[in-house]
């Protein structure tokens, strides 16, 4: 009888974690897609609220998305969209590189899979043709994870889309949605050409020059943005 109840318990707790990570992946998107900026305070109330969901099942949430690097828990504060360091975007860059970059050199014999990136490149032109440089970024996170998707790996389809997820809490300091993704698009298209003729060299090195100009761009104007924020806020205390 000890033994059912202590199984009736589990069922219990396995139904609340169940929810808490759909819980999870609804406020994932949302940070993703700017409606909660980094340095923004969650309201436990407000958002159980919205949901439905008990302050257990949220934070629960909160905990996974913690342990994912995209909220931080401040002493007697609360729960907060996390602000990046410039070291973090650096690092999430390098870890990037290794990644995006050994999928593509273990790739096999051609033909690939391609389809996936196909739609992101054109995802992209769409977005940009209207001008909506949010979505342009949008698309251009797909393309990443249709890369590494095409090592078929759940593992690494989970590590990517954590560190894109991370990633996007960079964009969101940035202003210059533009100068930061429109000049990618031409190369997500060299990329996947190169890919469609089997010339996978080609597309590893192609990869990495992207990664490695895209890190230099962002970490500068991030940086800017950062310090520019810091200084305003000091004016704003001293004033």
């Amino acid at each position: 009888m000890s033994g059912t109840h202590e199984l009736a318990h589990d069922r219990a707790l396995l139904s609340r974690t169940s929810t808490a990570e759909r819980v999870a992946d609804i406020l994932r998107t949302r940070i993703a897609e700017g409606f909660f900026p980094p340095g923004t305070r969650l309201s436990e109330d407000g958002i159980g609220g919205a949901l439905g969901v008990s302050r257990n099942t949220l934070r629960e949430a909160f905990r996974l998305l913690t342990h994912e690097r995209l909220l931080v828990h401040r002493l007697n504060r609360g729960v907060f969209v996390r602000v990046l360091s410039v070291a973090d975007v650096t690092d999430i860059y390098r870890t990037r590189r290794l990644v995006e970059c050994a999928v593509v050199a273990g790739l096999g014999e051609p033909p690939y899979a391609l389809d996936g990136l196909a739609g992101a490149v054109e995802e992209g032109r769409r977005a940009a043709r209207a001008g909506e440089w949010a979505a342009v970024s949008t698309a251009n996170i797909h393309f990443h994870r249709e890369l590494v998707a095409l090592a078929g790996s759940a593992r690494t389809d989970e590590l990517m889309r954590s560190v894109l997820a991370e990633l996007r809490l960079a964009f969101h300091i940035v202003d210059d949605a533009q100068g930061l993704h429109e000049p990618y698009l031409v190369r997500n298209q060299e990329i996947l050409d190169a890919l469609r003729a089997g010339e996978r060299p080609t597309a590893e090195r192609l990869l990495a020059r992207y990664l490695d100009d895209s890190r230099a761009r962002l970490v500068e104007a991030y940086a800017r943005a950062v310090v520019g924020g810091a200084e305003t806020d000091e004016k704003a205390r001293e004033g």
